[in-house]
């Protein structure tokens, strides 16, 4: 028997961009045991949830609703009646056009608790994205927040189009793109000149941003010419014409590039992250997974005998730790060995559990470990690394005198699941010859189009073995560089 009746969090989510998530927001998210959440919350916000947590999606579009508003009422009833604590997570802000009125009051009615936790709103945000500002000293001293799409259950609408075509110097209406010729004609006929600035914004504060811009007299005609589509929203006013020097969002070198991440799902985020800071569209497909491999024979003996520990990935450290903890044991076993790094991701990975690194090479591969290592002339050398990994570094480092032991901690797997469209990609990355090789068995094929991108000189050789065009070796061989040298590659074809 359930002993206490739960809270509902109404969360707004923001317009899109999920950093645009409120502290609070966050919080709420993460104590959830439910989360109910709508089509405009962006599914990366999904991730600050516990795992644990039941994820149900409400999601409503014109015409096209998974469940009614009552039906979503109702729902949060019963999740709180069973002691959950419910995020109930909506786009923009909950009490903006989200009907967050109508379910607060609705669990008000029956007896359940709720906190409302604000949003950034879209009718503030999208614009700003835009480079639209909604009130500028200039040409605009106050807006207005219109829907542009009434309850069709209303006998009549309750717009006042005298009110609102003079009523302010902004005018933002949300959720009007099936109405805008309507929305343009009523502002028109009630003295809104025709010429007046107006603009569209599709999908606004994400990297899948479009912006059309016109006048009220030609702006439905070329939002259709440009098919935008849903969620869309409209700005009226002077303030429109600011755009053309206050446009920032579309500036970015990678702006609405659409990039496929093949690393692994654990790691693609890394890389996935940089490239929506640099405005690409960054479309997670990981060719590969981690599998862990069983500890090896006498494996806490190897490594206590240890001069020197080798981690040529950052998945070594982790994966060995694994091991050394599946034998009872923990980091302290790892004795008083120095660290080498491959790089600096690698080397982070070490300094995040208190290792400190002792040598890490001026160039991020394995032949630079060997070369530059300081000497290793009867050293013992424990390498953890993939099961499938070169042999190149132990090779080079027994040739100069140490004693090398390759302690095998992990392996590379192929993934199966389904390539998207690469005629929709405008780059293809690459961060090991093991995402290139599995990338190569499901797609044997020739590529054209989309531009190869590689870490580094080991993985572009392979692409290259394996008949990829490459267009990028990253230089140093690092995710920052990657991406910088990816903005680079098309910052220059726009100028040509």
């Amino acid at each position: 028997m359930v002993s206490h009746v739960g809270t509902v969090y109404l969360v707004g989510a923001g317009p899109g961009d999920p950093g645009l998530l409120t502290h609070a927001g966050a919080d709420a998210l993460s104590r959830a045991d439910v989360v109910v959440y709508d089509r405009l919350a962006a599914p990366e916000l999904l991730d600050l949830a516990s795992p644990q947590a039941e994820r149900i999606y409400v999601g409503k579009a014109s015409a096209q609703h998974t469940r009614t508003q009552t039906e979503i009422n109702m729902l949060l009833v019963d999740l709180a009646m069973t002691g959950k604590t419910i995020c109930r997570l909506k786009g923009g802000d909950p009490f903006v056009f989200g009907r967050g009125g109508e379910e607060a009051a609705y669990l008000q009615e029956h007896g359940i608790s709720y906190v409302i936790v604000p949003g950034v709103t879209s009718a503030i945000a999208v614009p700003a994205y835009a480079g639209i500002p909604v009130t500028d000293r200039g040409c605009a001293s106050s807006f207005a927040v219109i829907t542009g799409h009434e309850d069709p259950g209303k006998p009549s609408s309750s717009l006042n189009w005298a009110g609102i075509a003079r009523g302010a110097d902004t005018l933002v209406f949300l959720m009007g793109l099936a109405n805008i010729s309507t929305i343009a004609a009523q502002l028109i006929a009630h003295g809104r000149s025709p010429a007046t600035p107006a603009a569209a914004i599709q999908q606004g504060t994400t990297n899948a941003q479009r912006v059309v811009v016109g006048t009220l007299a030609t702006l439905p005609d070329l939002v259709a010419q440009a098919a935008l589509r849903s969620p869309v929203i409209t700005v009226v006013g002077e303030v429109v014409r600011l755009r053309e020097t206050l446009a920032w969002f579309e500036q970015r070198p990678l702006f609405g590039k659409r990039i496929l991440v093949t690393r692994t799902r654990e790691q693609a985020g890394e890389l996935a992250r940089a490239l929506a800071a640099e405005g690409a569209i960054p479309v997670e497909s990981p060719v590969i997974r981690i599998e862990p491999l069983p500890p090896a024979a006498k494996l806490l003996e190897r490594v206590q005998a240890a001069d020197w520990l080798v981690f040529t990935s950052a998945n070594g450290l982790p994966h060995l730790l694994r091991q050394v903890e599946s034998l009872g044991a923990d980091i302290r076993a790892l004795g008083h060995a120095r660290i080498a790094a491959i790089g600096p991701a690698t080397a982070r990975t070490c300094r995040e559990r208190g290792l400190r690194v002792n040598f890490m090479p001026e160039r991020y591969i394995a032949e630079s470990v060997a070369e530059e290592f300081p000497d290793p002339t009867g050293q013992r050398i424990v390498i953890a690394r993939a099961e499938e990994a070169r042999e190149v570094l132990p090779d080079l480092l027994m040739a100069r005198g140490a004693q090398v032991d390759v302690i095998l901690v992990y392996r590379t797997i192929a993934e199966d699941a389904e390539l998207p469209d690469l005629g929709e990609m405008d780059a293809i990355t690459f961060t090991s010859s093991s995402t290139v090789r599995a990338f190569r068995q499901r797609y044997p094929g020739a590529i054209a189009g989309p531009r190869i991108a590689c870490i580094g000189p080991v993985t572009a050789d392979t692409a290259r073995e394996v008949g990829l065009p490459v267009d990028i070796v990253a230089d140093p061989y690092t995710i920052p560089a990657l991406v910088e040298a990816l903005a680079e590659l098309f910052t220059d074809e726009e100028k040509s």
